[in-house]
């Protein structure tokens, strides 16, 4: 018999009031009063309620990490909360077993007054540590952090990174069975994001269960064995790659879906397989584009741009003119076919193609599709950075040569 899930979320429900507030204690009872005589099921919602979550269901085993993702509203939060027990689902239950290490907002549970050291025996008190084992963690904690010089000060004084690394490394440090992690990366700087991703990979090794909420599409694809893509319900739950590439076409899709197109564009990545692939760097893809337009349309380039999904930032534009393409003039109703022949010179992590049709005198777009198709870079070497540059490192031993005298 296999061992039960580390977490488990059942068909949770959870519903929220808009805009609702007393201005005195007056108004307040009788509004009180009003809600707990209504004998409404908890299954309706009121002209004031909404739904943050419906029917969400997901499990975590030991040693598993579940990247969520999702726009922003989309109750990303809320899960959290609700597994960290802040709230109470308004239908279905969830499990959560074994000790839990959260963060779930930069400082929360720390008490201001309180000095950095503290707020570590606070928050270890909160997970149920005994002040001894507390005390044996202090020295790993404060160096994790990087906050030695300042763990005597009250942390109303720190900055909001000096608060997310050391509200991190408590988590991190309290020998957690559960993890439960809110966009903690998005104010540490590069090094201090590498030691928290290394940390979490140990973590899973040493068989926690994560939880991780993230923008950071790179960092998720990184992590998580699985991801669950939310928009007040479940819309995607399945490997990274391919729940990541679902919220980028369906992002871009609605990006697009007010403006229109002379141009219309398909496609799809290597020829006769899916949009959506993992790849190792170097990797020759094809990406064809089948371009159909309603009107002729002469004097036009056709745009192929590569974007990193965690930040949009642009890896490559380049741009083809009809005379390279040898079709001078787009034809009304005559469909043609490019086939984007490149390679994936790039380090880890998520990135989508974007194709479209511009006017050159106008600079008009006259058809855009993104994102075209997504793919997935996996390799291990490099941390940060765009280009894979290949790069060979041998040594050799050095004889170290006698300094000459000086007379």
């Amino acid at each position: 018999m296999s061992a039960p899930p580390a977490i488990a979320f059942d068909h949770i429900w959870k519903k929220f009031r808009r805009g609702e507030g007393f201005s005195s204690i007056r108004d307040m009872v009788p509004g009180m009063v009003k809600r707990a005589l209504s004998r409404r099921p908890a299954s309706e919602l009121s002209g004031q309620e909404f739904w943050a979550l419906q029917d969400v269901s997901f499990e975590v085993r030991k040693g598993q990490a579940l990247g969520i993702i999702g726009p922003n509203g989309a109750g990303k939060s809320t899960t959290l909360k609700l597994l960290t027990r802040i709230l109470k689902p308004t239908r279905g239950s969830y499990h959560v077993h074994g000790r839990v290490g959260a963060l779930i907002e930069i400082a929360a549970g720390f008490h201001g007054d309180l000095t950095g050291r503290e707020n570590i025996y606070l928050q270890g008190a909160i997970m149920g540590m005994k002040r001894a084992e507390i005390a044996r963690n202090m020295e790993a904690i404060i160096e994790f952090a990087n906050v030695r010089p300042f763990i005597d000060t009250q942390v109303k004084r720190y900055s909001s990174g000096m608060n997310a690394r050391l509200g991190f490394a408590i988590a991190a440090h309290l020998d957690p069975d559960v993890l439960i992690i809110d966009e903690v990366l998005s104010v540490g700087d590069m090094a201090f994001q590498r030691k928290c991703i290394e940390r979490m990979e140990q973590f899973k090794r040493e068989g926690v269960a994560i939880v991780f909420v993230s923008h950071n599409l790179q960092a998720v694809s990184s992590l998580c064995d699985r991801a669950l893509y939310l928009h007040g319900r479940m819309v995607a739950e399945g490997p990274t790659d391919q729940v990541i590439g679902r919220y980028i076409e369906e992002a871009g899709s609605v990006q697009d879906a007010a403006q229109p197109s002379t141009v219309s564009i398909t496609a799809r990545l290597l020829t006769d397989g899916p949009a959506s692939v993992s790849v190792a760097p170097g990797t020759e893809l094809v990406l064809s584009v089948t371009y159909a337009s309603t009107i002729d349309v002469s004097d036009y380039s056709l745009g192929f741009i590569v974007r990193r999904s965690a930040d949009q930032l642009v890896v490559y534009d380049g741009n083809f003119g009809g005379d390279e393409l040898e079709q001078r003039t787009i034809r009304a109703g005559e469909p043609f076919t490019v086939r984007f022949r490149f390679r994936t010179h790039l380090t880890r992590g998520h990135y989508h193609l974007e194709c479209h049709v511009q006017h050159t005198p106008t600079q008009d777009f006259l058809g855009r599709l993104r994102p075209a198709a997504n793919f997935a870079i996996h390799e291990d070497r490099t941390w940060a950075g765009i280009a894979d540059l290949a790069v060979e490192a041998s040594a050799v031993t050095t004889r170290v040569l006698p300094q000459p005298v000086r007379g």
